[in-house]
């Protein structure tokens, strides 16, 4: 008698699951996912050409730049080889985190919020390593938490457990409905290190890289984490208020912008009347999903604003990593570590023309 196989249930979401498991799952996610695609001593985000030498490969033609010929290696086996390199340096790290009501959204897997802890989880545990050290600030509506930067893997969990278990602010659901009637308040997240004054405005996206940017003393790497809707103007044209504070500090930094999305930031399905609710201000319209039109002239809207955010961090020299909560973040870090590793190797484009 053949036995009937037990159903399989499926992978649960960060979203049911304890903080602490939670966490050990995030942490086994980038050790074997990431980790073993990412190579080499030093496998940050955005990798450098490094200083210690690592061995010899063979020449690829249209990739490796001539000046990091083997020469040695080369005259032995007569065919053409490049040094490899490992940063020998300590890196220090600074995360700027959003942690404002726009982040507690999303319709698929994972929140906007949840999906902001995984890619700080990828940050910390692929540049964590001997004598590096990582620090954070996290932008919230009552003001921003400073970590110090240290080392070690204790800190970091500390982080990401901070960054998990803090209460929703604003009160709405995954869809971006408000709550019943009856439903208790939620607290607001107790980030108490730097509150604004009493009826004062929350802190927003400047604020926190002007924080970074007071705190971040020796060149480094810095990672930036949010969906970049704060402030931004209605003309493409016009500039965030952000931006400048950015563009500084792409000047003495290397910047990781990373954008985390949901896909219905990006269009509007046909479900009927729906509410729609502004989580930073809590102003709601009714809008009838039903009219064709309407949902055409939202896709645009939405393309158009994410092509201005594109547009902003690359005026500012960042990095652009794109997360969305439909798609596996994981794959998403691997094919944007090895686009900039193939860009890092590609030789310099030759400026002065031909002789």
């Amino acid at each position: 008698m053949r036995r009937r196989a037990a159903p399989t249930l499926p992978d649960p979401g960060l979203a049911d699951l304890a903080p602490d498991e939670r966490l050990r799952r995030l942490e086994l996610t980038v050790t074997r996912r990431l980790d073993g695609l990412l190579h080499g001593q030093y496998r940050g985000l955005l990798p450098g050409p490094g200083s210690e030498v690592a061995g010899s490969r063979e020449y690829r033609p249209g990739e490796d730049e001539v000046r990091r010929m083997d020469w040695a290696v080369t005259a032995r086996t007569t065919v053409p080889h490049v040094r490899e390199v490992d940063a020998d340096r300590e890196l220090t790290t600074w995360l700027l985190v959003d942690a404002s009501p726009s982040m507690e959204y999303g319709t698929a897997t994972l929140d906007k919020r949840e999906l902001a802890v995984a890619a700080v989880a990828a940050v910390g545990f692929l540049t964590a390593g001997v004598g590096s050290r990582l620090g954070a600030l996290v932008l919230a509506p009552d003001g921003v938490r400073r970590f110090p930067a240290r080392g070690g893997r204790t800190h970091l969990l500390g982080l990401l457990r901070t960054l998990l278990a803090a209460p929703r602010v604003g009160g709405y659901d995954l869809a971006g409905q408000l709550p019943a009637a009856d439903a208790a308040p939620l607290r607001r997240p107790q980030f108490g290190a730097s509150r604004p004054a009493a009826g004062a405005a929350p802190p927003g996206l400047a604020d926190g890289l002007d924080g970074v940017g007071r705190v971040a003393r020796g060149r480094g790497l810095v990672v930036v984490v949010s969906d970049f809707l704060d402030g931004l103007p209605d003309d493409p044209d016009a500039a965030p208020p952000w931006e400048v504070l950015l563009r500084r500090l792409a000047v003495r930094h290397q910047v990781l912008a990373v954008e985390v999305t949901d896909p219905r930031e990006l269009e509007l399905p046909d479900v009927g009347l729906v509410t729609l609710v502004d989580p930073e201000t809590g102003r709601r319209r009714e809008v009838w999903t039903g009219d064709r039109t309407l949902r055409e002239r939202y896709a645009q809207a939405a393309t158009a604003q994410r092509d201005q955010v594109r547009a902003t961090l690359r005026r500012c020299g960042a990095n652009h990593l794109a997360l969305r909560t439909d798609r596996d973040w994981s794959a998403d870090i691997v094919r944007h570590v090895h686009a900039q590793r193939r860009l890092a190797a590609a030789p310099a484009p030759n400026r002065g023309g031909a002789a």
